[in-house]
């Protein structure tokens, strides 16, 4: 078969592929379980480029397709929605459709093929958020039954622990709720032990990594930020420059405008959640010392940077700065990573 160009609709059991010669003409479509689709890989040419969306597969099948030979191309889902005929009409086969011409439009950018040592090591933090989110989920659930026997605590989780340790112990108490609250300590403790296994893990496997090493120096970068951006982002100099960088990370501002007039937005919020959550999380902290710095010592104490961050929060207030300071650590990031540096404050003044 001469085929140059093939779109392929991923699902768990469904393949639909879309064929195209090497004018770019639609010569065939075909639908496949898993085995025939694994199969039908195997009879194209050496050098046929697979186009595929991003999703939770698609990097296996990209591993795949080039130990066949083939050429894989991993486009964000968001790129090649526009590309389908009707909006309103969405089947497998008007998706591969769409992959297809998406993939034969110039200037589509793709997304690089990850290892499976970068899934790895990238599953145990999808753990980790999944625990905590349940951990999060039953201390929420237990406030509420306990407010149903009058028991008010204060927010914040080491008030809710207090008390269910206080009451487990207080014969006072009915036994039954005695009983519920050892049943919640429990799984607490088991929740706590499975999140603290990911922590040990995600240590241990950035231990031996220069790169997380580079990134961990930077203001707002943890262990657990550096190795998620290590392996996501795997070779960062595919990202032209820091602002690209942290557009991919959704974290920065929207633009609608004609006639040569440009109005910035809200950020876009694209990219990937869980790194865009880290760098968020990283930049409160960051603001937080600043601010307890400025408050306890004099102006002239104050980092370069921590002086920008002053001025900006009073500027633009709390929430808008938080932003502002992850945009920036994801640009100074990029460069740790993409040139091969390790951080330095003092670089502005070479410039």
């Amino acid at each position: 078969m001469d085929a140059t160009t093939v779109g392929v609709d991923l699902a768990k059991n469904v393949f639909v592929a879309c064929v195209a010669d090497c004018a770019g003409r639609i010569v065939e479509r075909r639908e496949f379980n898993r085995a025939g689709f694994l199969t039908w890989l195997g009879t194209l040419p050496a050098g046929t480029v697979i186009g595929m969306e991003a999703c939770g597969s698609a990097h296996h099948w990209g591993r795949t397709a080039e130990r066949l030979g083939l050429a894989p191309r991993l486009m964000a889902a968001e790129f090649v929605r526009p590309y389908r005929k009707r909006q309103s009409v969405k089947n497998d086969r008007a998706d591969a459709e769409a992959i297809l011409v998406a993939l034969l439009s110039p200037g589509m950018r793709f997304i690089p093929v990850k290892t499976e040592a970068q899934q790895q090591r990238l599953a145990w933090h999808s753990l980790r958020v999944g625990w905590v989110e349940e951990r999060t989920a039953l201390l929420n659930r237990v406030r509420g039954l306990l407010a149903e026997f009058g028991l008010i605590v204060d927010p914040g989780p080491k008030h809710l622990r207090a008390l269910l340790a206080e009451r487990e112990r207080d014969t006072a108490s009915p036994p039954a709720l005695r009983g519920l609250i050892h049943s919640v300590r429990d799984q607490l403790d088991a929740l706590d032990a499975r999140i603290g296994e990911c922590d040990r893990q995600i240590t241990a496997q950035q231990a031996n990594d220069p790169l997380a090493k580079r990134a961990r120096d930077l203001p707002g970068v943890g262990l657990i930020t550096a190795d998620a951006v290590t392996a996501s982002v795997g070779d960062a100099s595919m990202f032209k420059n820091g602002r690209q960088f942290a557009a991919w990370l959704g974290l920065t501002p929207s633009q609608s405008g004609s006639g040569g007039k440009t109005k910035l937005g809200r950020i876009t919020r694209r990219g990937d959640d869980y790194l865009r959550t880290l760098l968020v999380q990283g930049a409160r902290s960051v603001l937080a010392a600043t601010l307890r710095k400025q408050r306890r010592e004099s102006p002239d104490t104050l980092t370069r940077l921590q002086q920008w961050i002053v001025a900006l929060n009073g500027r633009i207030g709390y929430h808008k700065t938080l932003i502002a300071i992850a945009n920036k650590h994801a640009r100074q990031l990029w460069a740790v990573l993409a040139k091969g540096e390790s951080y330095n404050p003092q670089a502005w003044q070479r410039a």
